[in-house]
């Protein structure tokens, strides 16, 4: 039978009492006067049972102690002391139950801290912003992504703040504010453009959530800038080559109709059919480009690495462009100094280089000008760890280009005079072609020009590593 620690303490004076209670009957049995001897049994009897319960309620005390250790720590969410069950008492069976119930809590903690970290992975692998309010739109989660997107402080605590803390942008804010007080718990979605500080379009979409501590909010936003950006040049690229195209079409068709109807004159003739075969050219040109640059955007264009001489690159390109600067009255020098090393590149794509810079300088330099293609060792710009390399030099006297305009050069369709560049037969994709070939061979373009002073453009290409 289970005795509560009043009872233990009962039954220990009791016990200590027993052998005193047994020796005044011995006593009186043999017929001895008791005396003082039974004062001093008595005393030794009350002495006996307070040691004993004493022990016994140091026991109790400390079995306890254990227990409310073990109850305190499972409150502090900390994992309890080592409890031994001792007895089969209720005081035992009390201290089972409590470390059955604790290892069952520390079971159910861990696992609920596996699922927070994992969550919290997920969360920071995303690549999409989210942020989770409360019901009064005050922040209660948000990602690394997040952070990236509104620009926010890496180690800065935004829990329990406004929503309107990540970002202050009113077409942000609208959308927020709308969605919290919808009513109809649907998805709400649309595509913001934000200032934060850079302008960034934003896909955001928002869901109400039920929690225990009520309505809370989702918001996921996913940047789509560079989508935008694709978008746009998707539409340049299809206006700029509608354009292209219709210009050498409308030529091609208004003369050969003119000519199908009948031309007395035998010089007219002979003109138109000139036209005819330029605009036929220029068009052949342009979709020769457009195939080229496509090839070389897509990777669809493997280059064949091998050593070459910088003085063979250059005075193959001048070569076949001396004829067309003759016609132009220009002078086209080549300046390469002995001892240069040798480039790493692909003979046909650098020549592809040259022959589109040369035809540049050549085109918008006025008569009695000079272009001067040089080849000059140098190294690359990464500081102390600079490769060694030699820049391939085109220079010109011709017009210059505004220094707003450099920039942009190599952008398809793009010019500087449109008018001008139709005139002469540009299809504006050379230079886009010069950055993509260049960038292949891990090296620089860099374009510098003063109106009115000349236009120098110079193509680093990385030294041949030496055997």
């Amino acid at each position: 039978m289970d005795r509560s620690p009043t009872a233990s303490l009962i039954a220990a004076i009791g016990i200590g009492l027993a052998p005193a209670a047994i020796f005044l009957v011995v006593l009186a049995a043999t017929g001895a006067a008791p005396g003082a001897w039974v004062a001093v049994v008595i005393v030794l009897g009350l002495a006996f049972g307070a040691i004993s319960a004493t022990a016994i309620g140091r026991t109790l005390s400390r079995r306890a102690e254990r227990l409310e250790a073990v109850a305190a720590a499972l409150q502090d969410r900390r994992p309890p002391p080592h409890l031994l069950p001792n007895g089969s008492d209720a005081m035992g069976r009390a201290e089972r139950h409590l470390l059955d119930a604790a290892d069952a809590i520390v079971a159910e903690v861990d696992s609920l801290a596996e699922q927070r970290d994992e969550f919290e992975a997920i969360l920071r692998s995303m690549t999409e912003a989210v942020v989770v309010t409360g019901a009064r739109g005050e922040v209660v989660l948000l990602n690394g992504s997040a952070r990236r997107i509104f620009a926010l402080g890496a180690d800065t605590d935004y829990r329990d703040r406004p929503f309107v803390e990540l970002c202050r942008d009113p077409r942000l804010q609208e959308f927020a504010g709308r969605s919290m007080r919808s009513t109809d718990h649907q998805v709400m979605s649309a595509e913001i453009m934000i200032q934060n500080p850079a302008p960034l379009y934003v896909s955001a979409s928002a869901a109400q959530i039920r929690t225990s501590r009520g309505a809370a909010w989702v918001f996921v936003f996913h940047d789509i800038t560079q989508l935008k950006s694709y978008e746009t040049l998707r539409a340049d690229l299809i206006s700029n080559l509608t354009h292209e195209l219709r210009t050498p079409l409308s030529a091609l068709y208004g003369y050969a109709e003119t000519l199908i109807r009948g031309v007395d004159d035998h010089e007219t003739s002979m003109r138109f059919l000139g036209i005819i075969e330029r605009q036929a050219h220029r068009l052949a040109r342009l979709l020769d480009d457009l195939v080229s640059l496509s090839d070389l955007e897509r990777g669809l264009t493997p280059l064949k690495i091998e050593q070459l001489e910088p003085m063979r690159v250059l005075s193959e390109a001048a070569e076949l462009m001396q004829e067309q600067a003759g016609r132009r009255g220009l002078r086209l020098e080549v300046k390469c100094p002995p001892g240069l090393p040798k480039l790493a590149g692909d003979r046909d794509r650098l020549h592809q280089v040259m022959l589109n810079l040369i035809d540049n300088a050549i085109k918008y330099t006025p008569r009695e000008g000079r272009v001067t293609v040089e080849a000059r060792e140098a190294a690359g710009a990464n500081g102390a760890n600079a490769k060694p390399g030699v820049a391939l030099v085109v220079a010109d006297t011709g017009e210059g280009i505004p220094a707003a305009d450099i920039p942009r050069l190599t952008e398809r369709f793009y010019r500087v005079d449109r008018a001008r560049s139709r005139e002469l037969g540009g299809t504006g994709l050379g230079l886009a072609i010069v950055k993509h070939i260049v960038q292949l061979h891990h090296g620089v373009l860099r374009i510098e020009s003063k109106v009115h002073e000349g236009t120098t453009v110079s193509v680093w290409i990385p030294a041949a590593q030496q055997g």
